[in-house]
């Protein structure tokens, strides 16, 4: 195998690190790829400057070239309740356990700043996320109908989730 051959084969391999201001150009790329009703990067940059809110980014390490971000997950904790705020994964990338990490890093956080349970809401059609989180032990404590509307305007029930961080 050539040198060439190899890195096209490479699998990537991926950190997960804090979020900052740097990043929020990126994530606001990545958000726009993933949602039908993006948030601009000022939006992400005002919600990180809040002191209640926290994030991940995950960084392919093994890459020659630098990469569009993978994944990111953007939280919130208050007053022992943790709520995810935003979660995505470019689809190349998908079923590469990025989510899992990314979530796994929001809950550890979370817990660390005192958060006692943590909330999420999912689209009720996204199968991919509905088994991640569920395998995250998040279980439905309730409904949000015609909550999302996708590009064309069909809209969907979101499903409000928790799990609790004990």
């Amino acid at each position: 195998m050539t040198m060439l051959e190899s890195y096209l084969t490479l699998k990537p391999e991926f950190e997960i690190v804090a979020m900052d201001a740097d990043d929020c150009r990126a994530v606001a790329a990545l958000h726009g790829e993933r949602f039908a009703r993006p948030w601009g990067d000022g939006e992400f940059y005002s919600l990180l400057s809040q002191d209640t809110v926290f994030g991940f980014v995950a960084r392919q390490t093994n890459a020659f070239l630098k990469k569009p971000l993978p994944g990111f997950v953007l939280a919130r904790q208050v007053a022992g309740e943790a709520e995810i705020l935003a979660i995505a994964v470019q689809t190349k990338v998908a079923r590469a356990g990025l989510g899992w990490r990314l979530m796994q890093a929001a809950m550890r956080e979370a817990k660390l700043r005192g958060g006692e349970s943590i909330f999420l809401e999912v689209d009720d059609g996204n199968a991919a996320a509905l088994g991640l989180y569920g395998k995250l032990g998040f279980e439905k404590v309730g409904e949000r109908r015609g909550y999302y509307k996708d590009a064309k305007g069909a809209v969907s029930t979101a499903l409000v989730m928790k799990r609790v961080l004990r």
